[in-house]
């Protein structure tokens, strides 16, 4: 069974066809949703939650269909959703036992879990303070809470740096990476920060327009592309490119010594000292890179040479 099932699901809002015939299934521990504003992100997480109804299709969560099991799906979901949705006049550990609640725990294990919930995100010194006077960060972190406080099987995290200095995101990655390795909840987690995305999932989901750009677990995708090359060298080039190509590589000299290649993962870096040597160049500087994820929603975005808006690296 996979986390989240979609087949040919359509949803259309007020009179405009958002989401068009996504169909594929997503099996990764954590899921990352990217795409450009306006690709239908938080149309499809709001779907998956029940908040709107599929037009057309078919989408399951944890085997659950979202049209007919939404009360199940919420209390097996958990949602921190990008914006504020707090009640101020309420303390944190009121807030987050609240929340637990309208997710089905019972009011003594709900405040048990909510206590436990700040704790587990650092905000326990400050649980008993009104919401209000939280810091961004401290509001990001109690967003968490409540999401994480009834156990959910399926953690819904929408933007979840957002607006966070480099200090507090990189404690909010942490935290993801932890409910990550205790391997009892999903993830799910859209962001137009592809760094966040690359840190923290091992499957992603990419919208453009409204459908399926790619489905591609991360992992894989850098294991299996291809391994790139740049060089300067001194000497005449043409020589040792051919030699390159001839054991099996992509070869490209350009003017200056620059030397880019593709080599397979048959041949090490060894292979181009030693060719180097044979044809008398010398080798100044050398660049190695795998595909990045910034590669994969480029080429899912099929990118040509233009710029992508509002999605960052």
């Amino acid at each position: 069974m996979g986390v989240i099932e979609l087949d040919r699901l359509e949803v259309r809002l007020g009179g405009r066809t958002v989401l068009n015939g996504l169909t594929g299934e997503m099996r990764g521990h954590a899921i990352g949703l990217l795409g450009p504003n306006g690709a239908g992100k938080s149309t499809l997480i709001n779907t998956l939650l029940g908040f709107h109804e599929p037009t057309g299709g078919v989408a399951r969560v944890l085997g659950l269909d979202a049209r007919v099991d939404r009360m199940k799906i919420r209390q097996s979901v958990g949602y921190m959703p990008e914006n504020d949705s707090f009640i101020g006049n309420m303390n944190g550990v009121r807030f987050v036992r609240y929340m637990a609640e309208l997710a089905g725990l019972p009011p003594a294990e709900a405040l048990e879990r909510a206590h436990e919930a700040l704790f587990y995100v650092g905000l326990g010194e400050v649980r008993y303070r009104k919401i209000s006077t939280y810091s961004l960060g401290m509001k990001q972190l109690i967003k968490l809470a409540q999401g994480l406080a009834h156990g959910p099987k399926l953690l819904i995290l929408d933007e979840p740096t957002n607006g966070l200095d480099p200090t507090a995101r990189q404690r909010m990655i942490q935290l993801i990476k932890d409910i990550r390795k205790q391997g009892g909840t999903h993830l799910l987690i859209s962001s137009h920060l592809l760094r966040d995305i690359d840190e923290t999932c091992d499957e992603v989901l990419i919208l453009n327009k409204g459908r399926i750009a790619a489905i591609s677990n991360i992992e894989e995708e850098r294991r299996s592309h291809r391994n790139f090359i740049e060089m300067e060298m001194v000497g005449s080039t043409d020589a040792f490119a051919q030699k390159m190509r001839a054991l099996g590589c992509e070869c490209a000299s350009f003017a200056g010594g620059r030397v880019k290649l593709v080599m397979p993962d048959a041949l090490s870096a060894r292979d181009l000292y030693v060719t180097a040597a044979e044809h008398g160049v010398q080798i100044r500087r050398i660049q190695q890179r795998r595909d990045s994820l910034e590669d994969i929603f480029l080429r899912a975005m099929d990118y040509e040479g233009g710029r992508v808006d509002h999605v960052s690296v």
